[in-house]
């Protein structure tokens, strides 16, 4: 007996020893395969040695229609919808006695009613065991045995109460580190497998157009080549390790009018170029170059058309054009919006047959199966949708199943591994990690930062976040129940370690949110007497203090899903609090960390505030990391993801932009507060010796580009170097610059190191008049810089032909024809 076969034994024995209603079946597992429909033959479906082809081929003609309606339906785990951790008899008697497509976060220990807790979540071993035991049954208790695919969020970390928690996607944009990007991938890869899930929500590929969006924390930020190859590492991370990528929110969930959220998610308010260019351009980059097993579909619209029952977007242009062989899941009562929101189809069955014709393969939310699953009948009954279409879409997901391996090895092949995996002490270094490379240095007045160990006897710390365990657990799709490092306690032990004498004289001031909040985004309320209070507290702290650090930022009522804002000031009382302190003392540094969701109008602050440092939602270590970052322990170098906007009223204030589109003009503000890539160091960067080599390879003009980058000062640091292109004469009007390379350079202090890059056709091309996407002859700008707007080298560069054959995968408009 093989290896894998005394595994399926033994877990077999087990599960009957744990559930009373199970007849032991130990007899389907054979040597090297499984008797799934239990016939005493093994079928092609159950060979290894087939191609997938064939063993879907045969599965779907032994399959019922019941059961391919099955396969195109989640149910959501314990505490969501299903009411079992484990199997029970009643089982048997649900829609799922015929499978079910997937299982989505089962026993994670997140639940939508108060006082459900997972029993079966932690230790992690039990949680392995849970997810096995389910798949078991499936296996056993249904009649062709078709396995689960187990399901799960991932922004922070995989869904699950003691994962290890990374900084967030906006935070690690800010690294602009592919590699680090890709190593976050794998470790979720690894900790979902251990706990039995296959595949994850992961990454959100949505582009932050809007700074007052709810769900920018969730984002690689606001430019389409960044979030691009990002997105790209997460992928590959996933995915490289048999974990099915599935990212959202396919397509125009982030440029919603207004920024809005909530209820509020339909309707973009962009041009179609812009569309293709800023919006798409991110899911076309993980489809062709990440090939992507899963997605997401949105619950917008484009153009007054429903992107869930889209042929043109989930069809001709995913399918066809990209060459997308995965399966799609509907984003929360997307599927239901259609009869209900957007009146497109006449009723629940009628937007079914046109989503599942347009190219959806999974119905995913909050409510039973049984919801579903009748009106899917219904619309077969009513010819509103065929067979051999529904035949399609159950392919489509059973072929994803074939290649995660889950009719081969659907179980966790180690429960107890799981003890050892989860939250091991490289995925907590790797959090760390994380956690250092976010910090983004936005202000440096007279190098104020860094501390040094011997400069301050005592620092005043004030503010809500800065010793609040609960607001840095940051949202719904993240690991939680963790016990986070806060600031005041990375400050004590990055003290501590430098064996210094400085008291920390702590206040923690006003609240996030004020108990009128969001109403006080829109009108001023005066402070409460335990607002003013508590200023008071914080005052007494800063004059007894040498110097002070203020942590400031958002809560979940202020930031992550449903919350998005009509401003981008600080909320609540915390910018009253913040000029309260400084005015009474004047004379000394003052230190602002920001623990944001978003851009953050920060215009007093710039003005007033010496040192301003972006920390983001840093994960679990975020307060050490903060406290390493002020004592310099730590060197800042981030850089923004997104544009610091001077006021709400500049929205859309976004990178990349077309020229004049922030222009001077009478009463009112022009320019950014801070620019996309902007993050200052600990030391200076100096920029040298620009080339630009053109080529001829494969029949095309290619620019190969290189500088030098000198550390010019005392001390160690990191600089992202940033490519960015510009087309001097075109038939339409095109962006001012376009980020198209990026390199995160090590410098020890004085060292140089040469940069490269290479700049191709497709790297220089537009949309044309007929919407066709071609590179036109002419003069092109290659610049290099520390932002995008503060360009050190640059060169001006031609091409001598016109380009128009490129990768079809760009030929939006022929699909848009046909």
């Amino acid at each position: 007996m093989t290896k894998v076969s005394k595994l399926l034994l033994a877990v077999v024995l087990s599960f009957s020893s744990l559930t009373s209603f199970a007849q032991d079946k130990s007899d389907i597992y054979k040597d090297g395969w499984i008797d799934m429909n239990k016939n005493g033959k093994k079928d092609v479906y159950e060979d290894k040695s087939k191609s997938n082809d064939e063993r879907i081929k045969d599965l779907m003609g032994q399959m019922t229609l019941d059961e391919k309606v099955m396969q195109v339906t989640t149910l959501y785990g314990y505490g969501r919808i299903l009411q079992d951790e484990r199997p029970t008899e009643e089982w048997k008697t649900r829609v799922w006695k015929d499978g079910i497509g997937n299982i989505d976060e089962h026993v994670n220990a997140y639940s939508n009613k108060f006082g459900i807790f997972n029993e079966s979540s932690f230790p992690y071993s039990e949680h392995a065991k849970t997810t096995n035991l389910v798949q078991k049954w499936f296996l056993e208790e249904t009649r062709l045995g078709i396995p689960v695919d187990f399901t799960n969020e991932a922004m922070y970390g995989v869904k699950h109460e003691k994962s290890t928690m990374v900084a967030g996607p906006i935070c690690r944009a800010s690294a602009w580190d592919r590699d680090l990007e890709y190593r976050v991938g794998t470790m979720y890869a690894k900790e979902a497998r251990a706990l039995g899930y296959d595949n994850i929500y992961a990454p959100m590929l949505d582009v932050a157009r809007l700074a007052n969006w709810a769900r920018v924390a969730q984002t690689y930020g606001e430019d389409p080549y960044l979030v691009s190859q990002m997105g790209l590492q997460m992928v590959n991370g996933l995915q490289d390790h048999n974990v099915a990528s599935t990212p959202k929110h396919f397509l125009g969930y982030s440029v919603v009018m207004g920024g809005r959220d909530g209820n509020s998610r339909v309707d973009p308010q962009i041009p179609l170029r812009d569309y293709w260019n800023l919006i798409a351009e991110p899911w076309r980059v993980a489809v062709v170059e990440g090939k992507l097993m899963g997605l997401m579909i949105t619950y917008a619209d484009y153009d007054g058309e429903p992107i869930i029952d889209s042929d043109y977007w989930m069809n001709r242009m995913l399918r066809e054009q990209w060459g997308f062989k995965g399966y799609t899941v509907s984003d929360s009562d997307a599927l239901e919006y259609l009869d209900k929101k957007h009146m497109t189809a006449s009723s629940y069955p009628d937007g079914i047959a046109r989503a599942f014709k347009a190219g959806l393969n999974m119905r995913t939310t909050f409510t039973v199966p049984e919801q579903f699953t009748e009106a899917m009948h219904k619309a077969l009954d009513q010819k509103l949708l065929t067979e051999e279409e529904l035949d399609v879409r159950v392919a489509e997901v059973l072929d994803v199943k074939f290649r995660l391996g889950l009719f081969d090895e659907p179980l966790v092949a180690d429960e107890m591994a799981a003890d050892k995996i989860v939250k091991s002490e490289e995925h907590k270094a790797l959090a760390l990690e994380t956690s250092r490379k976010a910090m983004v240095l936005l202000k440096n007045y007279r190098r104020t930062l860094p501390f040094h160990k011997d400069e301050y006897k005592s620092i005043a710390l004030i503010g809500a976040l800065a010793d609040n365990k609960k607001d840095m657990n940051p949202t719904m799709y993240s690991g939680y129940n963790q016990d986070p490092i806060t600031v005041k306690e990375g400050l004590e032990k990055v003290i501590k370690d430098l064996g210094v004498d400085i008291k920390i004289n702590y206040a923690k001031g006003v609240d996030v949110t004020d108990a009128h909040f969001p109403e006080s985004d829109v009108m001023d309320f005066p402070l409460t007497s335990k607002e003013e209070k508590e200023i008071e507290e914080a005052i007494e702290a800063a004059k007894k203090s040498e110097v002070v650090v203020m942590v400031v930022g958002d809560n979940l009522k202020s930031q992550g899903e449903s919350q998005s804002r009509v401003e981008l000031k600080l909320p609540g009382h915390q910018q009253k609090m913040l000029q309260a302190v400084h005015d009474a003392v004047p004379n000394k540094n003052f230190i602002l960390v920001l623990m944001s969701g978003r851009a953050v109008q920060l215009n007093w602050a710039d003005k007033n505030c010496q040192s301003i440092l972006e920390a983001w939602i840093a994960g679990e270590y975020a307060g050490q990391a903060i406290a390493e970052t002020l004592f310099g322990i730590n060197a800042p170098s981030g850089k923004t993801p997104v544009t610091f906007p001077k006021h709400v009223g500049q929205i859309v204030q976004a990178f990349p932009r077309k020229p004049g589109a922030d222009g001077d003009g009478h009463a009112r503000v022009n320019g950014d507060l801070y620019p996309f890539g902007h993050g200052l160091a600990y030391t200076h960067f100096e920029y040298k010796n620009m080339k630009v080599v053109k080529k001829e390879v494969d029949g095309q003009e290619i620019f190969e580009v290189s500088a030098k980058i000198r550390n010019a000062g005392w001390r160690d640091g990191t600089e992202i170097v940033q490519l960015y292109v510009r087309d001097e004469l075109s038939s339409v009007t095109t962006y001012e610059l376009n980020l198209k390379g990026f390199e995160r350079v090590d410098l020890k202090r004085g060292e140089t190191k040469e940069v490269k890059f290479t700049v191709r056709p497709v790297d220089l091309a537009l949309y044309n008049r007929e919407y066709k996407f071609v590179t036109e002859k002419g003069e092109f700008t290659i610049s290099l810089g520390a932002s995008s707007q503060d360009i050190r080298l640059k060169k001006r560069v031609s091409i001598d032909k016109d380009y128009t054959d490129f990768d079809k995968s760009h030929n939006y408009f022929e699909r848009l024809v046909k």
